[in-house]
């Protein structure tokens, strides 16, 4: 049970202002008391509306704003601070990237995070992943059968995240050769516009990950376990749901399958510390509390009427070109004539819910037997409590990245993290609705639950728990999605040069990483420029020479 008088709640205003623009309370039209006119609107802020803005600011276009219906920028990347301490609200680290991802390797080198050696990109030793990294908690039984609260005790942790155990590890090898072959012979690629996309990641795109690792007779029990949570981790749904492509794409896309070579960039407060490098010059041209209601694009101009949550009114915007940084669900809902590309894909548009949860204990808790308190702590399980469909991914811990002392009475503070996107539809849609529905202390009870299966003595040591839900938090990169020809139709040039739209979202890789956002708010930004004509003053962004 929960200390009687714990404190916490639910933070963040992005579920509450999205329904009450999705129920129809705020409304375009009626009379507007204050109209704005820019060159280009950035609709969204975050890392793809921030990474547009930077190119456009770098390269001369000053004349721009950025709407964004949150406090904070950042999208799936804001931050925290919880009693004092920096912790995440979403995404909480970002690979060394490898030799695709130019846009974000160029913007890393400039912020003095990543430098070239011996041909590869390699990470400032004060931002990468502190050791020990990650550790799997291992129960006595299998947690598969019968697990309830209390039931994995004793254990042990294990140093990484692949169950331990001879048949395991040689499934394991198999697959990462079977990947390395489809990378040389198929092309996988992070950002995944840089390899053209051909039949056969047409074909591993049109099953689940699931049915090709049953194709190859990766039967094992503790791999199908890592794999799964793989796809968990990444996409917000396991292995049942989402497409072989996207299943593979989580290993040999950045690296070449090296799996050494994935080094990880984090801090305290997760990518939210980018965040602010990222907005950093924006000043007034950020617009936060401002929901886009309808967009209007006409011959000459784009029209958006938005709601200032701040000053309680509509707004106008009018401007030359339009980056649209948003979900392409959201963009659907906000054209009164979407383009046929956008209405053709959304049947297939499924988003995983999150749930993220950042505790603060009086006290560390006690170690069980094995590999120490790492970074990332996960426990090693096939199911998820009663209520919910799905285990949760286990927890970071927030204090790892600090490379200063605590204060004395500083709290030990872990963040939660348990993506809802179920074993099928009806998973997420209930996941979903609990989300709304229950009320935080429900929420922090099963956190808390799934918490002391692993430290029974979390309970007696919870201060304060905050709670950030995210109801459409990433694209489920489902059978089919990647590969439908709508999502690069929305990032054609000529049809943005046409339209004054330039869509620019994760979405149009058909999942949510740091490098798809940024790499196609830099096209769109690049497309604007090309289209309206300032010079290009910056090298950062254009791949570099390879003569």
């Amino acid at each position: 049970m929960l200390p009687d008088a714990l404190e916490g709640g639910w933070v963040g205003q992005l579920a509450e202002r999205g329904h009450a623009w999705r129920d129809g309370r705020w409304r375009p039209g009626g009379r507007i008391v204050f109209t704005r006119r820019v060159h280009t609107l950035v609709v969204g802020g975050g890392i793809a509306g921030l990474a547009a803005a930077r190119v456009l600011q770098d390269n001369g276009l000053d004349d721009l704003a950025v709407l964004d219906l949150d406090d904070e920028p950042g999208g799936h990347s804001r931050g925290h601070v919880l009693m004092g301490q920096p912790c995440p609200l979403g995404a909480h680290y970002l690979p060394v990237p490898g030799e695709d991802a130019h846009e974000v390797a160029q913007w890393l080198e400039s912020q003095g995070l990543i430098r070239r050696q011996q041909g590869r990109w390699v990470g400032d030793e004060r931002y990468l992943c502190h050791s020990p990294q990650e550790r799997l908690f291992m129960p006595d039984t299998d947690p598969g059968v019968g697990a309830t609260v209390g039931a994995y005790w004793p254990g042990h942790w294990q140093e990484g995240l692949l169950p331990a155990g001879a048949n395991t590890h040689r499934q394991h090898e198999r697959f990462m050769q079977q990947a390395r072959q489809l990378r040389q012979a198929l092309g996988f690629a992070m950002p995944t516009v840089r390899k053209p996309w051909n039949a056969g990641l047409a074909a591993l795109d049109a099953i689940t990950f699931d049915q090709w690792l049953d194709q190859q007779g990766l039967d094992d029990p503790g791999l199908r376990w890592a794999l799964d949570y793989a796809c968990r981790d990444d996409y917000g749904a396991g292995s049942a749901r989402v497409s072989a492509w996207a299943g593979l794409q989580y290993f040999v896309s950045r690296h070449e399958g090296d799996e050494s070579a994935d080094a990880l960039l984090t801090w305290p407060d997760g990518n939210a510390w980018l965040v602010r490098r990222l907005a950093q010059g924006l000043g007034d041209r950020w617009h936060p509390a401002t929901v886009a209601l309808a967009v209007t694009p006409g011959r000459r101009e784009v029209v958006v009427d938005s709601w200032s949550v701040r000053r309680n009114r509509p707004e106008r915007w009018i401007a030359r070109r339009v980056v649209m940084a948003v979900p392409l669900m959201v963009g659907h809902r906000l054209l009164a004539a979407p383009p046929a590309p956008l209405a053709a894909v959304q049947p297939l548009w499924r988003q995983a819910p999150w749930l993220v949860s950042n505790l603060a204990l009086r006290e560390p808790l006690i170690e069980r037997q094995g590999a120490p308190l790492s970074w990332d702590n996960v426990a090693y399980t096939r199911q998820g409590p009663a209520a919910l469909a799905e285990p949760s991914l286990g927890y970071v811990n927030a204090r790892h990245q600090s490379l200063a002392p605590a204060p004395q009475d500083a709290p030990v503070v872990l963040t939660h993290y348990w993506a809802l996107g179920g074993r099928d539809v009806k998973d997420e849609q209930r996941h979903r609705g609990l989300l709304w529905s229950q009320p935080w202390h429900w929420w922090a009870q099963n956190v808390v639950d799934d918490l002391a299966r692993v430290h029974p003595d979390l309970p007696g040591k919870l201060l304060r728990i905050d709670l950030m839900r995210w109801g459409h938090a990433m694209a489920i990169p489902t059978p089919g999605l990647r590969g439908h020809p709508a999502l690069a139709a929305l990032a054609d040039g000529e049809a943005a040069r046409q339209s004054r739209l330039h869509w620019a979202h994760s979405d149009l890789s058909a999942y949510s990483v740091f490098e798809e956002a940024f790499t196609h708010g830099v096209r769109a930004a690049r497309q604007v420029l090309r289209i309206e004509g300032p010079p290009q003053r910056m090298a950062w962004g254009r791949p570099r020479d390879t003569a």
